[in-house]
């Protein structure tokens, strides 16, 4: 893998390791985690610092009958399933979002493909599949958009992303992310917000693919 040269930003780490990501993000955060050990680092800090802080808090007195109740929940819960390991380019967390299974794509156009992981009124995550030389059409932002890269390469006005590369699209951003020469970049996005296309056909084709 190469150097990875942009990382997940610090708040968005801090909030991960306190559990208040929304889901598609912090599927997103988990695998860059997975793939960087500088930003896994990081938030094994973050996770010691609130560990430390909940350590401070006075004890606070339980319920009648919680212990009883806790000890009948776990009586009757079933074991929780297998977690996914990595496979090939996918780590754990993008594995775990696919249910253990290869992606089955979908087509867009110009060899551009794509499966929704999960979509709620809170956002999407996908995955998208680019061939060399092909382009995302050119968009704008309603919200926040992490993309991390998996295989090969893209470059937009904001330079270029490599594996374990992520970039953060907020609604000042405007682009055209372009696949770079070699393997077929494949990325893991996250939104908070559909995009904002500038062409007319992705525009009406955007409630059809979930964009």
């Amino acid at each position: 893998m190469s150097a990875i040269s942009h990382h997940i930003p610090d708040h968005l780490i801090r909030a991960h390791a306190a559990g208040q990501l929304p889901h598609h993000f912090a599927v997103v955060v988990a695998a860059h985690l997975s793939m960087c050990d500088a930003c896994r680092a990081q938030a094994e800090a973050e996770e010691m610092v609130g560990g430390a802080l909940l350590d401070r808090l006075a004890p606070a007195a339980l319920q009648d009958g919680a212990r009883d109740r806790l000890l009948a929940a776990l009586d009757s819960a079933p074991p929780p399933p297998p977690t996914p390991r990595r496979s090939g380019i996918f780590p754990a967390p993008v594995m775990q979002a696919l249910d253990g299974q290869p992606p089955r794509w979908r087509m867009l156009g110009g060899g551009i493909r794509q499966q929704v992981l999960s979509a709620d009124e809170d956002g999407s995550l996908r995955l998208l599949y680019i061939p060399p030389g092909r382009a995302v059409p050119e968009h704008g932002h309603n919200g926040l958009e992490l993309t991390l890269v998996l295989q090969g390469a893209f470059s937009d006005s904001e330079g270029r992303f490599g594996v374990g590369d992520v970039e953060l699209a907020e609604d000042d951003l405007d682009h055209q992310p372009v696949a770079c020469p070699g393997a077929p970049c494949i990325c893991l996005a996250a939104t908070d917000a559909p995009l904002r296309f500038t062409a007319f056909l992705p525009r009406l084709l955007q409630p059809l693919f979930r964009i």
